[in-house]
């Protein structure tokens, strides 16, 4: 299943907080990048991004993105705009 449009737009805004973010679309799915550092992605209506040392302190549940790909952290607290920017940060200083 691909990611809707909807999906994307509402993780977009979540992100809003965030100056220099990009979103590319791959094969039905989108990348996201953060000051073109590729920190993760949008995957059948989920936001996932890589795991890196910086932000296991927040204890998200690993996933699988797509068939054969390396596990990274689902991120169910979406909602909270102020966590997601730190995130997104602690996760591209490791990148």
């Amino acid at each position: 299943m691909a990611t809707t449009k909807d999906y994307r737009d509402f993780v977009l805004e979540q992100l809003s907080l965030l100056d220099n973010i990009t979103c590319k679309s791959m094969m039905g799915e989108y990348l996201l990048y953060y000051n073109n550092i590729l920190f993760g992605g949008i995957y059948d209506d989920r936001l996932l991004i890589k795991i890196v040392n910086s932000n296991k302190k927040y204890n998200m549940q690993e996933s699988i993105p797509y068939d054969g790909a390396k596990p990274m952290y689902l991120v169910d607290n979406i909602d909270n705009k102020e966590i997601l920017k730190e995130i997104v940060i602690e996760t591209c200083k490791d990148l």
